[in-house]
């Protein structure tokens, strides 16, 4: 029996308008993944960007919903149904977290929303909160709201420790492909010196 297709999700909102915002880091983390692995093409389908290819001899989907943040869910169940993707075990969804340090990244196999609409939408629409997830810290401002932070640009004096985070969660993706979640946990989440 064929082994089912791996799903990684990453989590945003479509246009240019949002394309530097914090909220759109699961969508960076796709483009790099895309980039790494030399894939040729997205084509428009499951109310997202789709693509698929293989890693480490694995089927893999990337998925970028194209439904706006709060209804990401709608995009994730089609892809899901369609290709009877088992959540708890071969669906990982990358997403910005406000409760995680800017530049950090945190790998667990479930979890809460953590007031998180992307999440919550995915919950609502797959009945379960049982799926990985890849948190992609952009911490708090103090000088601003969190709906404000998460859809601003990031500062020019932040791309490099942003970039190197989109970097680090490409390998952590590749080691939860490899490895499996569980075990590559021990190395994602592995706190970076300051």
């Amino acid at each position: 029996m064929p082994e089912s297709l791996f799903l990684i999700v990453g989590l945003g909102n479509p246009g240019e308008k949002y394309r530097d915002t914090r909220h759109n880091a699961g969508f960076w983390v796709i483009d790099a993944l895309a980039e790494r692995w030399k894939v040729p093409s997205f084509q428009s389908k499951y109310k997202g960007l789709f693509a698929q290819t293989t890693f480490a001899g694995r089927p893999v989907a990337l998925l970028k919903p194209q439904t706006f943040m709060n209804l990401s869910g709608d995009s994730v169940r089609e892809a899901v149904q369609f290709f009877k993707i088992p959540v708890e075990s071969h669906l990982l969804a990358l997403v910005d977290d406000l409760d995680t340090p800017a530049g950090e990244i945190r790998l667990r196999l479930s979890g809460g929303t953590g007031g998180h609409n992307g999440l919550k939408s995915m919950g609502e629409c797959l009945s379960t909160d049982g799926f990985a997830r890849l948190r992609l810290g952009i911490g708090r401002s103090s000088q601003v709201p969190p709906d404000v932070h998460v859809l601003s640009k990031i500062a020019a004096s932040e791309r490099e420790m942003y970039a190197l985070q989109t970097a680090r969660a490409a390998e952590g993706v590749e080691l939860c492909l490899k490895d499996g979640v569980a075990k590559a946990m021990n190395t994602v989440n592995v706190r970076t010196d300051k």
